[in-house]
């Protein structure tokens, strides 16, 4: 079955930088759009970027266009989020997910807080 397993999460003081990880199994990665999405308690899921099959395309919410890159290692099966000039509206628990444009969350995620 699928599994993503996120990881790189972590506190961060505004300004600063942390990269995740999303380890994917139990389906061909290299066939399918992967996903970042993100979620605040008490509030729905939000996209964040996504990625296409070849890794040539991506696309990004606007909050985060300009900050975060998004890439992936179809090889070893792992999508990345490089966050740069972190903000403390980016403190969420993110995740990655199969798909383009999708917030399906499959795995833990993991928790990434942004303050001074």
């Amino acid at each position: 079955q699928v599994q993503l397993v996120e990881t790189g999460g972590g506190l961060a003081q505004p300004g600063g930088s942390l990269r995740l990880s999303c380890a994917a199994s139990g389906f061909t990665f290299s066939a399918y759009s992967m996903s970042w999405a993100r979620q605040v308690p008490g509030k729905g899921p939000e996209w964040v970027s996504s990625i296409f099959r070849d890794g040539r395309d991506t696309d990004y919410a606007d909050s985060v266009k300009g900050r975060f890159t998004i890439s992936r290692d179809n090889a070893n099966s792992i999508l990345y989020l490089q966050m740069n000039s972190l903000k403390p509206d980016d403190t969420a628990l993110y995740y990655c997910s199969r798909g383009y444009r999708t917030t399906q969350k499959w795995g833990q995620g993991t928790q990434v807080t942004v303050s001074s």
